[in-house]
């Protein structure tokens, strides 16, 4: 299933998140972005970490790609998905009827 949004935000990145947002509702705070050129020239691989925080669970997400904002978006989505899985292991269980 191929999902689309559209998003503004102050800038390019901010409007990527803000997209993925749309899509997949979250209260996640972003606590950190940082982007690190992995090879050399003005080709070169980007590397990007974000840190998301929810209900004091605290997760890391990493991305790579030649393009900055889909190595953004990989990281965002990458960490979202660790918030889900935590999400999953720290959920109660159902009780037996």
């Amino acid at each position: 299933e191929v999902k689309q949004a559209e998003a503004t935000g102050n800038g390019p990145v901010d409007a990527i998140f803000n997209g993925i947002r749309e899509l997949f509702p979250h209260e996640a705070i972003l606590q950190l972005y940082q982007v690190h050129a992995v090879t050399h020239g003005t080709d070169a691989q980007a590397e990007v970490t974000v840190r998301l925080e929810e209900d004091g669970k605290t997760v890391n997400g990493q991305g790579a790609d030649p393009d900055t904002m889909v190595a953004s978006a990989r990281a965002y989505v990458h960490a979202l998905n660790k918030l889900m899985t935590k999400r999953e292991k720290t959920a109660p269980a159902a009780l037996s009827a």
